[in-house]
């Protein structure tokens, strides 16, 4: 069975992305993907091209960049919700200017509130050098705060490296 949450830790092109879709499709025959990304470049549309070729009809996409709650809490129960990823959820506030501790209140209690159980993507963003500039230590830093976050709701938290699992926390179905 799928723990009630669980958080996907990874580097950049670390595999985390299709390790959490496997581990969600895993538990049933059908599943609801929340898309936070945004394609607004080259790079970004050919990497959400990638992510929309690995899904098939047992997904049911649901795009959504910012306010998380409310598709949440609209899930049936028995359908597991992958959330692909916090990093651009989290990028997507930063560039609206959002607060991002009320924004992450609500992330919060949408996960909470979800009656499915779901599984989170995160980058972690912190094992590199300190970047050079101010923009780039805010969202390190707030991407650090938002993971660990993560980590405490979940039940299962994993990291991929090379996409392989290490289990953080609690036990791998």
């Amino acid at each position: 069975m799928l723990p009630k949450g669980t958080f996907v830790l990874g580097g950049a092109a670390s595999g985390k992305s299709e390790w959490a879709e496997n581990l969600t499709l895993s538990f049933d025959q059908r599943a609801v993907y929340l898309a936070t990304g945004r394609a607004q470049d080259s790079e970004t549309s050919e990497k959400v091209r990638i992510h929309q070729a690995r899904r098939d009809t047992r997904w049911q996409t649901i795009e959504e960049p910012l306010e998380l709650s409310q598709p949440l809490s609209g899930i049936d129960p028995s359908t597991p919700v992958l959330i692909d990823c916090a990093t651009m959820w989290l990028s997507n506030h930063m560039m609206a200017a959002s607060d991002l501790s009320v924004a992450t209140d609500a992330l919060l209690a949408g996960l909470r509130s979800c009656p499915a159980p779901w599984v989170i993507v995160s980058n972690e963003v912190g094992h590199g050098i300190v970047p050079d500039n101010k923009l780039a230590r805010q969202f390190r830093d707030a991407q650090g705060r938002l993971n660990l976050a993560l980590a405490r709701e979940a039940e299962l938290a994993v990291q991929i490296i090379a996409g392989l699992p290490q289990v953080l926390k609690g036990t791998l179905p």
